[in-house]
C-alpha cells in the first residue's frame, strides 16, 4: 500500500472513530435537525380544533396546521398530572420518584441531573429556554434563558434572563413569543438549535389577551354531558374533591378581581367588557345549575380566548421557520404538561388518572421524517420526549431514562414491543384541591387505580369501553375477576420495572421536609 492511501485510511479511521466517540457531534447544522419544543400549561386536548372535540369550543388553525403536516398523537399521557413534574420528565426523561419532583408545594429541581437539553449542548447544539420553567431552581443546560418567577403572571409579568430580573409591559405570550423569536433571529446560524418555547396561558386564573376579550361573541357553550355528575358509583376522593364550577370558583377565576399586574390603561380595556357583563350578572345572581352554567360559559370564554394567544405565538414561530427555509429539518413539538377538566365532571384543573386529566396533546411535524396527516393511537407519553429528541439528533440516550424513542411511530411504524400499559401516579395532598394521591395502570381498555393516601385504601377499576366517560367503578363487579388479576399482575411488573419504592416518602405529598 502506497504512503498516500496508508494517511487516507488513518485519516479515515480517526474521524470515524470520533463520530462513535461523540455521537452526532461531528455533523454540521445541515444533517441534525433544529428542534422547537413548544410547551403549553394545562392545555386540553378538547380545546384543539384538530382533535375533533363534538362542542367545537374554539378554531385554532396554527396548531391545526401542525397536525395536518405532522403527527397527531391521540393517546399521549402523562404520569404525574401536575405542572412542575411533568416539566421535570420532559427534561428528564423519568419518572417523578426517579427524577425528585413530585409536586408543586415543596419540591426543587436538582439542576445537576443529567437532562436532554444538557446533552444536546454537550453536542454542539445551542439551546435556550423561554417561558414558563416552574421548577424553583435555575434552569441548567441553556445557553440563553428568560423565565417567569413561580408561575409568572399574565399581565406586565417579570422574567429573569440568565439570572438578572426584570419587568416587561405586555401580555405574557405574546413576549414569550417575543423573545422566543428574538433568539432565534441572534443565533449562531452555523449550528443547530433547541429552543424550548414554554407558556404559561392557558393556566388558571385564564386571563385572555384585551384583543381576545369578546372573542366568541357571548356564546352560550354546548355543555359536556357530565357538567352536573353526581359523583356516584366512585369511591370517597371523587366526591371530596376541591375542584368543582359549583364550589371551588374563585371571584378571581370569575373576573370580579382584575388580573394581578395589569396597568392602568389595560384595565380600562378590561373594564368595557367585563363590567357590564358582572353588573348583569349581580341584577340576578343565579343559583344551583344555573350558578354552575354561568361560570361555566364564563370560564369557557376565558380559557379558550388565552388558547387562541398560545395558537397565535405557534403561527408566529412557524412562520418564522418558514421564513428562514427551516421547516424541513426542524422537528417540531407542540404539546401541554397535562391534560385539563373544561366543565367534564363539572370540573376544571387536573390530578386525576381520568382522561381528560392523564391525556395531554402532542403534536409532531418533522417534514423530513414524519408522514403529513398522520395520527398515532399507540400509548404514548410525555416521558417519550427526552429520547425522541436524543435519537433524532443521534445522541444516545442514558440507560436509565424511563421513556422510548418515538421515532419508530413518527416514522410509520409499528413496534411490536410497544407498551401496552403505562404507569401513572399522583401525589401531592391535600392541597391546593384535596385530590387524593393515587398510582395505577392505563391500558388501552381499563385503569386500575389505587387510592393509598389521606383517606380509605381502596382500588378502582374503569372500563372506556363500556363506560368513556368513566362514571362507574367496576372493582367490586365478579365478572372483572380475571382482568383485575391481570391487570395487578401487570401493574405490579410495571412498579418493578420504573424502581417505584414501596413506601412513597412524606414530603413527596407537599409536607415540610
Amino acid at each position: 500500500m502506497s504512503r498516500i492511501l496508508r494517511v487516507v485510511f488513518h485519516a479515515v479511521g480517526v474521524a470515524a472513530f470520533l463520530l462513535l466517540l461523540t455521537g452526532s457531534s461531528a455533523l454540521g447544522a445541515s444533517t441534525r435537525p433544529n428542534i422547537v419544543f413548544i410547551f403549553s400549561d394545562d392545555h386540553a386536548y378538547q380545546a384543539i380544533s384538530a382533535y375533533g372535540d363534538p362542542r367545537k369550543l374554539v378554531e385554532t388553525p396554527h396548531l391545526d396546521r401542525l397536525a395536518r403536516e405532522g403527527m397527531r398523537f391521540d393517546r399521549c399521557l402523562v404520569p404525574n398530572s401536575i405542572c412542575g413534574p411533568s416539566r421535570a420528565t420532559v427534561l428528564t426523561g423519568k419518572n417523578s420518584h426517579q427524577n425528585g419532583f413530585y409536586n408543586n408545594s415543596n419540591c426543587r429541581f436538582d439542576g445537576g441531573q443529567t437532562t436532554f437539553p444538557k446533552l444536546l449542548q454537550a453536542s454542539g447544539y445551542q439551546t435556550a429556554l423561554i417561558g414558563k420553567w416552574h421548577l424553583v431552581s435555575e434552569p441548567t443546560g441553556f445557553d440563553e434563558w428568560r423565565i417567569l418567577p413561580g408561575q409568572g403572571i399574565y399581565y406586565n409579568p417579570p422574567m429573569i434572563h440568565n439570572g438578572k430580573r426584570e419587568r416587561h409591559e405586555g401580555y405574557v405570550t405574546d413576549l414569550i413569543a417575543d423573545f422566543s423569536l428574538q433568539w432565534l433571529r441572534e443565533r449562531d446560524k452555523s449550528r443547530p438549535f433547541l429552543l424550548m418555547c414554554q407558556h404559561k396561558a392557558p393556566h388558571r386564573e385564564w386571563s385572555p389577551a384585551l384583543r381576545h376579550l369578546g372573542h366568541d361573541g357571548d356564546r352560550r357553550y354546548p355543555e359536556p354531558s357530565t357538567l352536573f355528575d353526581d359523583y356516584a358509583n366512585r369511591g370517597a376522593a371523587v366526591r371530596e374533591q376541591d375542584m368543582s364550577l359549583r364550589d371551588t370558583f374563585s371571584p378571581l377565576d370569575a373576573k370580579f378581581k382584575s388580573p394581578p399586574g395589569i396597568n392602568e390603561q389595560q384595565l380600562r380595556d378590561w373594564n368595557a367588557y367585563y363590567q357590564p357583563r358582572n353588573e348583569s350578572y349581580e341584577r340576578s345572581v343565579p343559583q344551583g345549575d344555573d350558578l354552575v352554567r354561568w361560570r361555566y360559559n364564563r370560564y369557557m370564554h376565558d380559557y379558550l380566548g388565552c388558547v387562541k394567544g398560545v395558537d397565535e405565538a405557534v403561527g408566529r414561530v412557524l412562520q418564522f421557520l418558514d421564513d428562514e427555509q427551516l421547516s424541513e429539518n426542524t422537528l417540531v413539538f407542540y404539546a401541554s404538561d397535562q391534560g385539563f377538566f373544561l366543565g367534564e365532571h363539572g370540573w376544571f384543573d387536573k390530578r386525576w388518572i381520568f382522561e381528560e386529566s392523564l391525556r395531554t396533546p402532542m403534536l409532531v411535524r418533522w417534514p423530513a421524517q414524519v408522514p403529513a396527516g398522520s395520527v398515532s393511537r399507540q400509548l404514548t407519553s410525555v416521558l417519550d420526549v427526552a429520547q425522541t429528541i436524543l435519537e433524532a439528533a443521534g445522541i444516545a440516550a442514558p440507560e436509565d431514562m424511563q421513556g422510548r424513542s418515538l421515532l419508530p411511530i413518527l416514522r410509520g411504524e409499528s413496534p411490536q414491543d410497544w407498551r401496552t400499559g403505562f404507569y401513572y401516579h399522583y401525589y401531592e395532598y391535600p392541597q391546593p384541591h384535596h385530590v387524593r394521591p393515587h398510582y395505577g395502570l392505563v391500558t388501552d381498555r381499563y385503569k386500575l387505580v389505587h387510592f393509598f393516601h389521606g383517606g380509605p385504601d381502596y382500588w378502582e377499576l374503569y372500563d372506556r369501553e363500556k363506560d368513556p366517560q368513566e362514571l362507574r367503578d367496576f372493582h367490586s363487579d365478579p365478572q372483572y375477576a380475571e382482568v383485575l388479576q391481570a391487570l395487578r399482575r401487570q401493574l405490579d411488573a410495571e412498579r418493578a420495572r420504573l424502581g417505584v419504592p414501596d413506601e412513597t416518602p412524606p414530603e413527596a405529598f407537599g409536607a415540610t421536609k
